[in-house]
């Protein structure tokens, strides 16, 4: 065993996290759920959706059977919302090929949608102690600091170099601890910021710690202009409800019910959603513009409330379009900031009343 591995394995036995809630089994279905929602996530964050899912979803088949609107509402504010589609999916597979049993082989694994290479390693490194390397986030940070790795992680070359190197490091045994307490240096001790270099294991080896580049190893990503979006949309309300619309499978917030896009080129709200919905309404009431960041570009978004005159009520439901009452969007599979959107809107509502 590399000393490496030694000294990590040793100090995950002491020092890493051992009470998480889906520590403690060998579950394939249960690992795989925890390491889908850990990705872009951190932990807090995660406990308690893993949770809701597990009471809801306790195995794949469960998982697989349900509707997919349910998936994407419990999965409503977690974001990168393609994992939760592709969770469906995979569970939809393990059903149709695997007979409903969740392969415990990284190679198997890896066919299943939305798995990459170190998640297929995790997930079968900690269900059956299969002899396979990671390199998460936190793995390459640890990586590139002890060894003095230059380059941006992400770029081909050097992400080849680290996987070379992580499959040089496994030990002959207790992979599953060892794998731990990579993901828990990462995670407690080798921070991006503000490292706890004095209660690492490896400090004493670490050439970033040796060579003053704590600061400057991994290598950033090479600086591009974020783009910047605008849309307009239409916060459509009758009576108790607002009109939402389904959002395609593919792209962003795909899946989730969202709030209508007007087109650039239309200049009179009022008139959009007659034509567009054959809705009768006010003119519209500026409301308070939302900025949302997401991983390659931001999005900046201006609603407009729009009130209905002219009834039938409900008219515009199927064709994917629904009205969703305002009292329900608390539990509704919405993105994050059309939830907020709708939150501020309601308070606005309940202010304007004296409530």
């Amino acid at each position: 065993m590399s000393d490496f591995a030694r000294r990590l394995i040793e100090w995950q036995r002491h020092h890493g996290r051992h009470d998480l809630p889906w520590q403690g089994g060998h579950d394939p279905y249960r690992i795989w759920l925890s390491e889908i929602m850990l990705q872009q996530t951190q932990v807090s964050t995660v406990i308690p959706y893993y949770t809701r899912f597990i009471e809801r979803f306790p195995d794949v088949a469960s998982l697989a059977a349900a509707p997919v609107d349910e998936v994407m509402t419990l999965w409503s504010g977690l974001g990168y919302y393609a994992r939760a589609r592709n969770l469906h999916r995979a569970a939809q597979q393990v059903m149709r090929e695997h007979g409903g049993t969740f392969p415990r082989s990284a190679a198997q694994i890896v066919t299943l949608p939305g798995i990459g290479r170190s998640t297929a390693a995790a997930i079968a490194a900690f269900s059956s102690a299969e002899r396979v390397a990671i390199l998460d986030g936190n793995v390459k940070r640890v990586l590139c600091r002890v060894f003095g790795i230059e380059g941006f992680p992400g770029e081909k070359a050097v992400e080849s170099r680290l996987w070379t190197l992580a499959e040089s490091l496994l030990p002959n045994d207790s992979i599953g601890r060892y794998i731990q307490a990579q993901m828990d240096l990462g995670a407690t001790v080798c921070t991006r910021g503000k490292p706890a270099c004095e209660r690492c294991p490896l400090a004493d080896e670490c050439l970033a710690r040796l060579g003053n580049r704590i600061a400057s190893l991994p290598s950033p990503r090479p600086r591009r202009a974020v783009p910047r979006r605008s849309v307009r949309v239409a916060v459509i309300v009758d009576r108790d409800a607002v009109l939402l619309e389904r959002r395609p499978p593919t792209g962003i917030w795909g899946g989730l019910l969202s709030l209508p896009e007007v087109p650039e080129h239309e200049t009179e709200l009022s008139a959009w959603v007659h034509s567009h919905l054959g809705l009768e309404t006010r003119p519209g009431i500026q409301l308070p513009p939302l900025t949302h960041t997401f991983t390659h570009f931001i999005l900046d978004m201006q609603p407009w409330r729009l009130e209905l005159t002219a009834q039938p009520a409900r008219a515009c439901d199927g064709n994917g379009m629904q009205w969703l009452p305002l009292s329900d969007t608390a539990s509704a599979a919405l993105p994050t900031p059309v939830r907020t959107i709708l939150e501020r809107m309601a308070m606005q509502d309940l202010l304007a009343a004296g409530g």
